[in-house]
C-alpha cells in the first residue's frame, strides 16, 4: 500500500529521529514515531510501527555485542511471552485505550520512583514482571520499552543499547507473528514498513557518533527523559486523539 508524500516524509521524519535516538540511548524509536504515526493514519499502529521498529535493534546489537546481559535478557522475554498474549487479546477484542492508560501510569510511576527513591535494579523478577507489561503495553501500543530499560537505567551505554536491542528484536518478532496470526498485520503493513525502512538506515547510521556522547549520568537522564516522554505521548494520544 502505497503511503501518501506528505504521510511519507512526515514519518520517515520521526523513524529517522527516533532511530538515531534509539542508536545512541537504547530506546527511542517506538517512543518518538508510534505517537506520530497513530496521528497521521491510525492503521500504521502497531502493524506497521511494530515492523519498522524491528529492523533497527538488529543493527545495534550487532554493533555492541558483546554489552549483552544474557541473563537479563532472557528473564525479560521469559516475561514478555504472557503479555503478548495479553496485548494481543486487547487490539483484538476491546479499544487499546484502558490499557494504553494503564501502561502509561505504570511508566510514569516507576520513573517517579526511581527519581525520588527506587534505585531500579535488572534483577530476575523485576526483569520477569517488566517484560509482562512490556509485552502488553508493546503488543497493544508499539510503546514498550520503558518497563524494562528503567531497570538497566544505571548500566553502561554499551550493556543498555545491546540488551534493549536483542529485546526489541526478538520482544518485536513474538509479537509481529502473534497479530498476524490474530489477523492484525498484513501485507499492507510489509510494503509500508519497507518504504520506511531508508529512514531507520539512516538514524542508524546518523547514531554512531552520537553515542559516544550518551553514557553514565547521561544516560540514566535520556532514558528518564525518553520514558516519561513515551508515556505522555501515549495518553496524549490515548485521551486527547479524538480532538486533535
Amino acid at each position: 500500500m502505497d503511503l501518501p508524500l506528505v504521510v511519507l516524509l512526515v514519518a520517515g521524519a520521526a523513524v529517522l529521529v527516533g532511530a538515531a535516538v534509539q542508536g545512541s540511548v537504547g530506546l527511542g524509536l517506538g517512543l518518538l514515531a508510534a505517537p506520530v504515526f497513530a496521528l497521521l493514519d491510525p492503521s500504521l499502529v502497531p502493524g506497521t510501527i511494530l515492523l519498522v521498529t524491528s529492523a533497527l535493534p538488529i543493527l545495534t546489537s550487532l554493533r555492541e555485542l558483546d554489552g549483552v546481559d544474557w541473563r537479563g535478557l532472557g528473564c525479560a522475554l521469559t516475561g514478555r511471552v504472557p503479555g503478548t498474549a495479553v496485548g494481543v487479546y486487547v487490539v483484538a477484542a476491546h479499544p487499546p485505550a484502558v490499557t494504553a492508560v494503564v501502561v502509561a501510569v505504570v511508566v510514569l510511576g516507576a520513573v517517579a520512583l526511581s527519581v525520588l527513591t527506587w534505585t531500579p535494579r535488572p534483577t530476575p523478577r523485576a526483569l520477569l514482571v517488566a517484560g509482562a507489561v512490556s509485552g502488553v503495553g508493546g503488543t497493544a501500543t508499539s510503546i514498550g520499552g520503558p518497563p524494562v530499560a528503567l531497570l538497566y537505567q544505571r548500566a553502561s551505554g554499551a550493556t543498555l543499547r545491546s540488551t534493549m536491542g536483542l529485546y526489541f528484536l526478538v520482544g518485536n518478532t513474538v509479537s509481529v507473528s502473534a497479530l498476524a496470526l490474530a489477523g492484525e498485520v498484513g501485507l499492507d503493513d510489509v510494503g509500508r514498513a519497507a518504504v520506511l525502512l531508508p529512514f531507520v538506515l539512516a538514524g542508524f547510521v546518523l547514531s554512531g557518533p552520537l553515542r559516544r556522547h550518551v553514557d553514565g549520568p547521561r544516560l540514566r537522564v535520556a532514558v528518564l527523559a525518553l520514558s516519561t516522554a513515551g508515556a505522555v505521548a501515549l495518553l496524549a494520544r490515548t485521551l486527547l486523539g479524538p480532538h486533535l
